[in-house]
């Protein structure tokens, strides 16, 4: 089974913004006690392999007719439903209303960008 490219592009950005989470964020947790330049060489580590699925992901959307403005919201999709449960699993954030709130304005965002 082939997925679509639509499918193929929101599951590798997916994949990317687990990454990039982890690069953006999770050195505040892990390396909060070492210098800051080696937490950015750990985290540009981390980066790479974000962009090795993004470029991709981003290639294949393109391709496929989504337009710059539509993939950037999928993006920003995406990278709120990573960030929120990473930041209350795994950096152990309260949960907020404000997550809620700021999803739905994504939702008329998407709404807006995706609409014929």
């Amino acid at each position: 089974m082939t997925l679509s490219p639509l499918w193929q592009t929101v599951g590798l950005l997916l994949l990317s913004n687990v990454f990039m989470t982890i690069a953006w964020y999770g050195h505040l947790k892990n390396l909060s006690d070492r210098a800051w330049y080696i937490a950015a060489l750990v985290s540009w580590g981390i980066a790479l392999f974000e962009y090795l699925l993004q470029v991709p992901a981003n290639r294949i959307g393109h391709a496929a007719g989504v337009s710059l403005a539509q993939l950037k919201i999928t993006q920003e999709v995406i990278t709120l439903v990573v960030f929120v449960p990473f930041a209350m699993l795994y950096m152990k954030q309260a949960f907020r209303w404000d997550f809620v709130w700021a999803g739905l304005c994504l939702l008329g965002a998407v709404y807006f960008i995706f609409r014929e």
